[in-house]
């Protein structure tokens, strides 16, 4: 037995690590010998020696707060008070750091380090004070800079406008520029009609109206809507987006005023915003259809609506802005839809534009709540339709005809209503024979986004596949061509995936498919038609043989991969769907065998995949896209800020991102590309499924890439929150699991990223899967853990008292799986290395573990046998030279535990100094030099669905061997009702609001009755509640003879005093919560 080291020692100990520069290890002394201290005058010297640690550690707000302790002590301590100026100084809290400067130099006047200090910060003081007194002057020079006709020299205006600019961003800043009539000088910059002065204006006024409602709208009053829509209509395109930017900006300032809850005498006060957002919404809406107006500035003016007119949650039931739109501006926005280009008094629109108005006719559609709204939008469109259609002019049906494509396009509901209205589809079908090329584009187009539904798909084929082929064969304008082929290919491909369903002889889709690429690769077309031949591919492409043509086909990828990062983003969804179906990222179900035989039987349609969709072929598909560059591709996709890039369409890139990183080697390249910085977005916003797919994808690259160079700088803390997501109890196990493994990375790189997962609330989700039934979950939540010890706000849940963390280690440490076993043996000694407490703990829960269970032998073992913790004596935690790590005798060298120094202690706990157990730069399976980082369990990922699972793989039919989810699949989906082989599903457990599996409840039950549980007979709902609340002695086993196999007697007192005799469970009731007998 070792002597005990005392709090001097430890001080001792400090002052030398502090001196030879380890000031981690001596704040760390320090804070062991506080622990151990109780003398007043000894705490507050640690308290200063840790307020000097802190201060080189550039911890200023600790500094401080040790420093004040010291000084509570002793009000006369120069080095406390010198210190605490320090740390104040660096806070920003200058008037602090000079009282306390002041103290220093009366206590010791001839001290000249305190003199110089103090005549520095004076300086500093002077400085800032002199700096803000001629901040209103500098403003004034800037506006006089600019608004000076005679100023010749441009490099000083450009300067005097980028400091405008910079003071606006900071809020002392934008209020000496509000302060200082800076609105009426601004105006009078946006009066000036040059594009550069009226840039200066517009970004300024950004920095003035962000996050500030009350000056946004006094701006707004001074500046005017009509003079905003002006501005934002211009011919300048640079101009024009700057002063979409601004309006946004108001948009949300205004908006954050509405959300907000006023109460009290404050509501007296708050101005009401609604009517400043109508007045904007209103002149943006007469924009569209202003003929002034630029094409450039008619897209941002839709772009402007889509972001706020519609709600970004369903969650919020207040959808009367959207209300409000429809009924005043419905009729505006199928203007910009239905504008036929080149006909006479049509709106300048872009090639973006219809799309836009799709994307915005398609959002207010959404954001209605009931049959009522809607069938008022159906009204709205029809009546606008009619009113085209009925005149006799040609180009009125022309309008007609392009609104039905334009809603086709967004709400297909509408689309489909407007569709059957009498005459329209006559009118397609005859204008498609007509002999002008504008009248023809129309009618093609319109045929075309009538073949996407199954309902009219039909029909089309029976009426118009002979149409279609002919204006193929004998149209002699490209452009009318590629459209008809788009609309073959469209019917061609209603088999989707299933090779057993043809609509086409056999080769015609493979002629299709090579006149789109023959096409595409045109660069004499123009990209508006090439586009088309994206659209026809992005069909034709379920179809694998297609597929593998298209990916030899260098010339089409790069092709496609131009237009993607082209002006023209309408082509980005097409884009996507082509790269989705050549990557196999769609959802797939594997079918049930025997619904599969009851299909045969009653001689009913069964879908066959191509032999080309296996996984070989797919993996070589993803290898030729990645060498074409795909990844710069995509990245491009995800910048875009234009409408095209919805919802939708970001799911399908984040399903290629998946696929890209499925295999680890290729994981590298596309993080190089620019890869791992796309998927954060993705990963936060779009759909549900999108942003799981996104997150799935940035787990893998977080599992074998080191964090740090994957995610540079602050982006690593960014990838924080889709990783926590992927703990979600409707997320799958593989979800679950690979989420898991990437946080351990994580949170083994510094306290900050754990302090991040904190914040997300990820622990309670981690310890809840450390219950999981299956063992690799289960162990990569243990692996998470031990590496989240290392905060102080985990180590103190430990010793929280009425909690069983501490005993579930104790448990998991004596399990039979080794690495398992690692884990939790891992986590004590981090725990009580680093919190020395919790050393009086372990024997304490040992000892009452024991009483609980009656005998002292440890689970499984008979009375009598003598027990004392196996692994918590550290044979997994041996004593180690720094970075010796080889010599381990338990873990291998590609999932080595860290560097461990251990000193031995005889009967207890051992104070250990340890690097986190699983780090981020670990080793690859087979690469013992680790050189990129995996987990130990990394090389055993669980698949998803049936057969051999330590294979990796997603495919297969056969059954799992743990409790069935979803068709075999051990790590499976949530989903899904379980049957009578699964067994019931679980009832909500007690005081976590969680609903439980049956595998859940069995492995819960089973680890609470090892730690002295409560039987189902006496406890609530016929859940085990906490371990002492009913029955300190536990379950166990009957003596042969004396009970039915399987079953168990309970001891507690409960029972005893209700009978008189202790009550017996089967093993299944004690489960599930069934009756005692």
């Amino acid at each position: 037995m070792g002597e005990a080291v005392t709090a001097g020692q430890l001080r001792e100990q400090g002052n030398e690590l502090f001196q030879a520069g380890d000031h981690a290890a001596a704040l760390a002394a320090y804070t062991q010998a506080l622990d151990l201290c109780d003398a007043v005058p000894e705490r507050a010297v640690l308290h200063r020696n840790r307020a000097a640690c802190y201060l080189k550690l550039e911890d200023y707000a600790k500094a401080e707060a040790d420093a004040s302790k010291a000084i509570e002590a002793d009000g006369r301590d120069m080095k406390a008070l010198f210190r605490r100026s320090q740390a104040l100084q660096k806070l920003g809290r200058l008037d602090q750091a000079v009282n306390d400067l002041q103290r220093c130099v009366s206590l010791e006047p001839k001290n000249k380090a305190f003199q110089e200090a103090l005549r520095a910060l004076g300086s500093s003081m002077h400085e800032k004070m002199k700096a803000m007194s001629c901040t209103d002057s500098k403003v004034e020079q800037m506006f006089q800079i600019l608004l000076d006709p005679e100023e010749k020299d441009a490099d000083k205006k450009q300067k005097a406008a980028q400091n405008l600019i910079v003071l606006a961003r900071e809020e002392a800043g934008a209020e000496k520029i509000f302060q200082s009539d800076g609105v009426r000088l601004l105006t009078q910059l946006l009066d000036t009609a040059k594009a550069d002065l009226m840039l200066a204006a517009l970004r300024t006024l950004v920095g003035l109206c962000s996050g500030h409602r009350s000056r946004t709208m006094a701006i707004l009053a001074e500046l005017g809507a009509p003079r905003l829509s002006a501005v934002l209509g211009v011919e300048h395109e640079q101009v024009s987006l700057a002063a979409c930017n601004l309006l946004h900006v108001m948009f949300e300032s205004l908006k954050e005023g509405l959300q907000k809850d006023f109460r009290g005498k404050e509501d007296a006060v708050v101005l009401d915003s609604s009517k400043d957002l109508k007045l904007l919404i209103k002149h943006l809406l007469e924009l569209l259809v202003l003929e002034g107006a630029s094409a450039h500035g008619r897209d941002n003016a839709l772009n402007l609506l889509i972001k706020v007119v519609p709600r970004k949650s369903p969650k919020k039931t207040n959808n009367s802005m959207s209300l409000w739109v429809i009924d005043q501006g419905l009729k505006k926005i199928l203007e910009v839809g239905s504008t036929v280009c080149g006909t006479p008094g049509s709106l300048p629109v872009t090639e973006n534009s219809r799309m836009s108005a799709s994307v915005l006719l398609s959002k207010l559609y959404d954001d209605l709540k009931c049959d009522a709204e809607r069938e008022n939008f159906h009204h709205l469109c029809e009546d606008y339709v009619r009113s085209w259609f009925k005149g006799p002019e040609l180009a009125g049906k022309l309008r007609a005809i392009q609104t039905v494509s334009c809603l086709l396009q967004g709400p297909s509901d509408a689309g489909n209503r407007v569709l059957e209205l009498e005459g329209i589809m006559d009118s397609v079908l005859s204008l498609c024979a007509s002999v002008c090329e504008a009248h023809q584009l129309v009618a093609v187009e319109a045929l075309i986004h009538a073949a996407d539904k199954a309902k009219r798909a039909s029909f089309i084929t029976a009426n118009g596949v002979s149409l279609l082929k002919e204006i193929y064969k004998h149209s002699e304008r490209d452009s009318i061509r590629i459209r008809a082929l788009v609309g073959l290919c469209k019917l061609g491909s209603a088999g989707g995936t299933d090779f057993s369903m043809k609509q086409f002889a056999e080769g015609s889709t493979m002629k299709l498919a090579k006149q789109c690429r023959k096409w595409l690769c045109n660069e004499t077309i123009d990209a508006g038609t090439r586009r088309w031949a994206v659209e026809g591919l992005a069909y034709l492409t379920f179809d694998a043989d297609v597929k593998e043509e298209f990916v030899e086909d260098k010339a089409a990828m790069q092709a496609m991969f131009h237009l993607a990062k082209s002006e023209d983003r309408s082509v980005l969804y097409a884009v996507a769907s082509t790269l989705v179906n050549c990557t196999n990222s769609y959802d797939h179900e594997e079918p049930d065998p025997q619904m599969l035989e009851l299909a045969k039987y009653a001689k009913q349609h069964i879908p066959e995949q191509h032999p080309k969709d296996k996984a070989d072929f797919v993996k070589r598909r993803v290898r030729k896209l990645l060498t074409a560059g795909v990844v710069s591709a995509l990245t491009c996709m995800v910048k875009s800020e234009n409408p095209a890039l919805t919802n939708s369409c970001r799911e399908l890139i984040s399903r290629v991102f998946l696929a890209l990183v499925e295999e680890a080697e290729d994981r590298g390249g596309v993080v190089a590309q620019g890869g791992g910085k796309a998927l954060i977005p993705l990963s936060l916003e779009g759909t549900e499924v999108g942003q799981a797919k996104a997150a799935q994808a940035l787990a893998k690259i977080t599992i074998t890439s080191n964090p740090e160079m994957a995610f540079p700088g602050e982006r690593i803390y960014e990838v924080v929150r889709p990783l926590v997501s992927l703990l979600r109890l409707q997320r799958t196990g593989l979800e679950n699991f690979e989420g898991l493994m990437a946080l351990t990375n994580l949170a083994g790189i510094s306290e900050r990223l754990r302090q991040k997962i904190l914040k997300e609330k990820a622990v309670p989700m981690i310890e809840g899967y450390m219950f999981e039934e299956h063992e690799l979950i289960r162990l990569a939540a243990t692996e998470c853990m031990c590496n989240m010890a290392m905060s102080k706000e985990v180590q103190e849940l430990f010793l929280a008292e009425g909690n069983d963390r501490l005993k579930l280690m104790v448990l998991y440490s004596g399990e039979e799986d080794e690495k398992l076993r690692r884990a939790a043996s891992g986590t004590l000694a981090m725990l009580t290395a680093l919190h020395p407490p919790i050393c009086k703990r372990i024997p304490q829960v040992v000892s009452a573990q024991q009483r609980g269970r009656g005998h002292s032998g440890p689970p499984g073992t008979a009375p009598g046998v003598p027990y004392s913790l196996p692994t918590v004596s550290w044979s997994c935690v041996p004593v180690l030279a720094p970075g010796d790590w080889r010599n381990l005798s338990c873990p291998q060298p590609d999932s080595r535990l860290g560097v461990l120094g251990a000193s031995r202690a005889g009967g207890g706990g051992a104070a250990l100094s340890v690097a986190p157990l699983f780090p981020a730069d670990g080793a690859l399976a087979g690469d013992p030099a680790g050189a990129a980082a995996e987990p130990q369990h990394r090389a055993a990922a669980p698949r998803r669905r049936g057969g051999d699972e330590h294979d990796g793989s997603r495919a297969g039919g056969g059954r799992a061997a743990h409790c069935q989810r979803d068709a075999g699949d051990p790590l499976g989906a949530r989903q899904g009702q379980g049957q009578a082989a699964r067994g019931p599903r679980g009832q909500g457990e007690p005081g976590t609001g969680r609903g439980l599996w049956p595998h859940q409840t069995q492995r819960r039950a089973g680890v609470r009755a090892r730690l002295g549980a409560a039987c189902t007979r006496c406890s609530a709902q016929g859940w085990l509640p906490r371990p002492g609340s009913c029955c300190p002695r536990g379950l166990r086993p009957l003596p042969r003879g004396e009970g039915e196999d399987g079953a168990h007697r309970c001891r507690c007192t409960v029972c005893l005093n209700r009978e008189g005799r202790p009550g017996v469970l089967h093993a299944g009731a004690r489960y599930g919560g069934g009756p005692a007998r």
